[in-house]
């Protein structure tokens, strides 16, 4: 016969789930990040490896959450919205912005918004991770916060003619 103690241990753990930030970005050597609202890049593998890591799960009744700003998610063209199995979050400042016609696609206007949201009781045991999928500004903020937790980046080694432009990863 156990302890009290060990017996009901589990019982008494109140197993809280910590928000995650996981960003995950790809960036050619001058640190660009996006051309004309596109990939300055067709990486095959590099496309497959995002989506492989924002969509994978241990528990296949979760998905995982993708953060994109609004910018971002204009550039996503029509055919992929929303990111499949996933459920996606929007941060923008626009006000009253709708995208109820895409499932499992939420509209944000600041962080705590989305704290708010990804720390509700009954939304919580929906997700897994929570990956940030930028833009500049988004990635800038996320790896400011409290809740930054880890980055995964695809460092292109080829400079490509870009008008947006990432945080210069290697001197943070």
């Amino acid at each position: 016969m156990g302890s009290p103690m060990n017996r009901n241990f589990l019982d008494l753990l109140e197993v809280k789930m910590v928000v995650k930030f996981k960003l995950i970005s790809a960036c050619c050597e001058n640190m660009g990040i996006g051309k004309n609202c596109d990939l300055p890049w067709r990486l095959k593998s590099e496309m497959a490896y995002f989506s492989k890591m924002t969509t994978d799960t241990v528990d296949k009744n979760k998905k995982n959450v993708v953060v994109l700003g609004k910018r971002s998610w204009d550039c996503i063209p029509d055919k992929y919205k929303p990111l499949p199995d996933r459920i996606n979050f929007v941060l923008t400042t626009t006000k009253n912005l709708d995208l109820s016609e895409f499932k499992d696609t939420y509209v944000f206007n600041t962080w705590e918004e989305i704290v708010k949201k990804l720390e509700e009781e009954n939304f919580k045991h929906q997700y897994e991770q929570v990956w940030i999928c930028g833009g500049s500004k988004i990635y800038e903020d996320a790896m400011n916060s409290k809740y930054f937790y880890r980055l995964y980046l695809t460092r292109i080694k080829k400079n490509f003619d870009c008008d947006t432009f990432s945080l210069n990863w290697w001197t943070i």
